[in-house]
């Protein structure tokens, strides 16, 4: 009787373990009438092989130096000391941080780095911050300077102010991590009245963001 018991009982525990997937199969002998299970483990099992999923194999990471080549700037026509020699202005509002590209009496191409430490963006706005519109017209204006302030169109000489702004047009927001690429074109100049028209537009990732026609007036 108590045999009986306890072969229930691995009976029991045979077809528990089965249940769990434990015990693929079950094999009888014939020599003790005794029904046996096979661990999965001890015979029937394969090796484990780790998988390497498609998505590490054609991973899209592309790592620091690759974005860094991405990101190479163009030469400087002018760096930033002597942008400061050519502008009377100096921080906060020094705008230009070099020119790229300059053809003499003609044209200019500026860039400027828009980062959250501008001092702007404190209240412009905190929780939402955008480089103001006006400082974008500025920014084109500076880049302006750098034409106008050198010959053959002056010697250098004075100041130019601002003597009217027009048709501006804004198409998207300016904001911390965006360059800003400004160029600036003369339209015409009256040595006379020391009058100085230009086309102006400017661009962040190849997007127009800004446009307008401006008008300087020599002071000295």
């Amino acid at each position: 009787c108590s045999r009986l018991i306890s072969s229930s009982a691995s009976m029991l525990t045979v077809c528990a373990i089965a249940a769990l997937g434990l015990v693929p199969q079950l094999h009888h002998s014939t020599s003790r009438g005794v029904l046996r299970a096979t661990s999965p483990l001890a015979c029937d099992a394969e090796p484990i092989v780790a998988e390497t999923s498609a998505e590490t194999e054609t991973s899209d990471w592309s790592g620091a130096a690759v974005w860094s080549k991405a990101f190479a700037e163009p030469k400087a026509v002018f760096e930033v000391n002597r942008v400061k020699e050519i502008l009377p202005h100096r921080y906060p509002f020094l705008l230009v941080d070099k020119i790229i590209e300059f053809e003499a009496g003609k044209r200019a191409v500026g860039v400027k780095k828009v980062t959250a430490n501008e001092e702007y963006f404190n209240g412009h706005f905190p929780s939402r911050p955008i480089m103001p519109g006006v400082l974008q017209v500025e920014a084109m204006a500076q880049v302006g300077g750098i034409v106008a302030l050198q010959e053959p169109i002056t010697d250098g000489k004075g100041d130019f102010f601002f003597a009217g702004v027009n048709n501006v047009k804004w198409r998207r927001p300016v904001v911390p991590g965006d360059t800003l690429v400004m160029e600036m074109e003369l339209v015409a100049f009256k040595a006379r009245f020391g009058l100085v028209k230009m086309k102006g537009v400017a661009y962040v990732d190849g997007q127009k963001v800004v446009e307008g026609d401006f008008q300087f007036a020599m002071v000295k």
